[in-house]
């Protein structure tokens, strides 16, 4: 069958758009055909620095013809109706039907040519690309990531005509900017011959196809050395949308340079001029080269161009060297706690250094819950921030964190600061500054040392509490202040360590301090507005919340109209918490579970995310069993006969049934079933044992099944009608203690 070859030839698409950019030009045309009601086969897209491509096979030539029903007036309607209705469809009143008293109409619509749909589909597409930025060009209105210069159109063998803001459609296209001969355009008539002759002019279309030719021959390059790359997947990703024709050099660089801290290295090679590092594999520390990939094959094996880089490089290295030098000097750290003072965090949350003095006194309140010293938790949360004014972190923004690492690490074995701390405490504060932002997203490694979890803890809900008090919560797709990225991180850090401070009681307390100390709410009522019995909170806690009341009251009068809005304390925490569970849905999803299944424990109002994850485990392995598919059934029974009978009676039937005379045998058996069953329930919930809780429950199948072959629940006696209706009402609830069962489909 016919097919349809589409090239939207540009000026240079940014590298990081492109595999979107491929994404939406196939949904935008399979929904634009769907609509057409044009049946098409495959669909592929590819995507370049100066090029989408888009090729469907499979489509027909025309659409299939189509007959309409269109809906009349009723036949005793005014005469003026009718003789509208006729007049639209073009048809007499003898070719029209009459059903129910009801005119209808048959319209025979003959299909269109297919080029005719594609030209319209390919306007709509271009003009309504969802392109993250755009621009105008010229005198033109059309917007496009960069100015369009061409568009390719050929279906079968044949131009189709059309043009979009005064660029004419036509079968022609370019090879590589700067290779491949006279560079003028050429004429194709099919995906084959276009992508063969794209190829004699030094242009490699898949971008799977330019990564893989990139990395085998950057290991290739490395090992004739004896080297071997420092492979890096997002680097990879973006290199390969820079190149058409990929052709990896090897470089080489100052050797001194590598006493500066590895990470300073690869992030000005990766960041600043898109290159490889390179190590050694006999040490696996970095080695004096890099590799760069060049868009030509040059005729002298890229000696020039590697030259060329190496300058580049140099003059970041060199200017990362000062920063590094000057950064170490003595008392840097202080004057950079100093600096943070003037740094505005947020017009409505104060400076820097009020938002460290917020970490500092959460992470001594977190602490105790993870596991970690005190002590240790407050000194890393109050250097964790202080590289943020370095020079080195101003010129690679990238490396906070990492640099505050190093520069914490040094000063602390100078006894500058921390005088008297062991060897063993001064790398675990170190290490806490240096990995308190992570995880950064799904594929980030979790900390799960204990002073560092205090203080990524400490620093992440102090960012949601505090902008969650002015109300800047996250709508839509819209995030400014990534939270939604905070409560995931909370989530796989507390996931990963199985902290069990996810209890509201426990949870609250933190994330109490942190309001606090972001002086959201009014502070004199603090204590008055909070129902410590509620959120269990210890007498000592109480004291603390007291204590840390009454100081920020004296710190609220001193920040001079940065205060935030006020609000009341309680409805911030709750709302939180209620942003938390919706995180915590969707980490689940994310990981395969069943969304069905997240609901069904969430409707326990249980928000311990150990427990809630070895709930949703549990069931989603119960529920793969016989016994659990049966017991489903079972249970979305019984449930339905109390639903009806309850909604018919207007009562609800709780309470525990009784052995009546002449109780049938099946009746009894599953009463002492579920007397054995209920306990085991209850003893395995309340050990967190949750596998052993679906056991238990499982043994209710059998004569719940027996009970409902051979039973008739709706008995003329009202006493034994009553009866069973309760014993249906304590099975519902011996399932509904582990999960809801009614949020279950199947």
């Amino acid at each position: 069958m016919p097919q349809l070859l589409l090239e939207l030839f540009s000026e240079e698409i940014p590298a990081r758009m492109q595999a979107q950019a491929a994404r939406d030009l196939e949904r935008l045309a399979r929904e634009h055909l769907a609509k057409a009601e044009l049946a098409f086969g495959e669909v592929r897209t590819f995507a370049g620095p100066r090029r989408l491509t888009l090729v469907i096979d499979g489509l027909p030539v025309a659409q299939a013809d189509r007959t309409e029903e269109r809906k009349g007036p009723r036949t005793n309607a005014p005469e003026k109706a009718l003789e509208g209705f006729l007049r639209s469809t073009g048809l007499t009143i003898e070719q029209l039907e009459v059903r129910d008293g009801v005119y209808f109409g048959q319209l025979d619509k003959p299909g269109r040519p297919t080029p005719v749909i594609v030209a319209e589909t390919v306007e709509a597409i271009v003009r309504g690309f969802p392109w993250p930025k755009s621009m105008r060009w010229g005198g033109g209105t059309l917007r496009w990531v960069r100015p369009l210069k061409r568009i390719l159109c050929v279906f079968d063998g044949a131009v189709v005509p059309f043009a979009i803001d005064g660029i004419e459609s036509g079968d022609l296209t370019e090879g590589h900017r700067f290779m491949g001969g006279d560079h003028a355009p050429f004429a194709v008539a099919d995906f084959d011959d276009y992508a063969a002759k794209l190829r004699a002019r030094y242009v490699v279309l898949d971008a799977a196809e330019r990564k893989s030719i990139i990395l085998e021959q950057s290991r290739a390059v490395c090992a004739a050395r004896g080297l071997e790359l420092v492979e890096d997947e997002g680097l990879l990703d973006e290199v390969a949308g820079l190149v058409e024709w990929p052709a990896p050099v090897l470089g080489d660089m100052d050797a001194s340079f590598l006493d500066l801290p590895p990470e300073v290295i690869r992030t000005s090679m990766r960041v600043h001029q898109r290159y490889f590092a390179v190590r050694d594999p006999a040490t696996g520390r970095l080695a004096p080269h890099f590799l760069v990939v060049a868009n030509i094959e040059a005729t002298d094996g890229g000696a020039v161009i590697a030259h060329g880089a190496a300058r580049v490089l140099t003059a970041r290295l060199s200017d990362a060297r000062f920063f590094w030098t000057e950064d170490q000097k003595p008392g840097a750290i202080e004057a950079w706690l100093e600096k943070l003072n003037g740094v505005t965090f947020h017009a409505k949350l104060g400076t820097m250094a009020q938002r460290v003095g917020r970490i500092t006194a959460l992470a001594e309140e977190i602490a105790p819950l993870v596991g970690a010293d005190r002590k240790l938790a407050g000194i890393a949360a109050r250097l964790c921030k202080a590289d943020l004014a370095s020079g080195m972190v101003g010129e690679f923004p990238e490396l906070q964190g990492v640099m505050g690492g190093y520069y914490v690490r040094q000063t602390l074995a100078q006894s500058v600061i921390g005088g008297g701390l062991s060897t063993d405490e001064i790398d675990s504060i170190a290490d806490a500054v240096r990995d308190h932002y992570k995880p950064l997203g799904p594929s980030d490694s979790v900390p799960t040392a204990p002073v560092t979890v205090a203080v990524a803890l400490a620093d992440k809900l102090d960012t949601l509490v505090s902008f969650f008090g002015i109300d800047e919560k996250p709508t839509g797709s819209r995030d400014p202040f990534a939270l939604r990225r905070a409560a995931l991180g909370v989530l796989a850090i507390l996931n990963s360590t199985n902290a069990r401070i996810w209890l509201k009681g426990k949870l609250y307390q933190p994330l109490y301090f942190a309001l606090i100390h972001a002086n959201i709410a009014e502070q004199a009522r603090i204590k008055d507005s909070v129902d410590f019995n509620v959120y269990k909170v210890p007498g000592a806690a109480k004291e603390r919340f007291d204590k840390l009341s009454r100081e920020a009251i004296s710190y609220g009068e001193k920040i001079n109209g940065s205060r935030p809005p006020s609000a009341n304390d309680t409805t911030i925490i709750d709302s939180l918490l209620a942003f938390f569970a919706d995180r915590l849905k969707v980490l689940l999803r994310d990981e395969g579970k069943r969304h069905d299944l997240v609901d069904a424990v969430f409707a326990l109002g249980d928000d311990d995310l150990v427990r809630i994850v070895a709930r949703v485990e549990a069931l989603d392995g119960f529920l793969k069993t016989d016994d659990g598919a049966s017991l489903l059934a079972g249970y979305k029974r019984a449930s339905n006969i109390l639903r009806i009978e309850e909604k018919k009676d207007a009562t609800t039937y709780t309470g525990a049934p009784e052995a009546l005379p002449g109780s049938a045998p099946e009746e009894t058996a599953l009463m002492a079933a579920l007397a054995t069953a209920s306990p085991q329930i209850d003893t395995a919930i309340a050990k967190e044992d949750f596998t052993a809780a679906m056991i238990a429950l499982s043994k209710l199948r059998r004569p719940l099944d027996d009970f409902f072959d051979k039973v008739f629940v709706n008995d003329p006696d009202f006493a034994v009608r009553r009866n069973r209706l309760l014993l249906l009402s304590q099975i519902r609830a011996a399932a509904d203690r582990v999960a809801d069962f009614s949020r279950i489909s199947g």
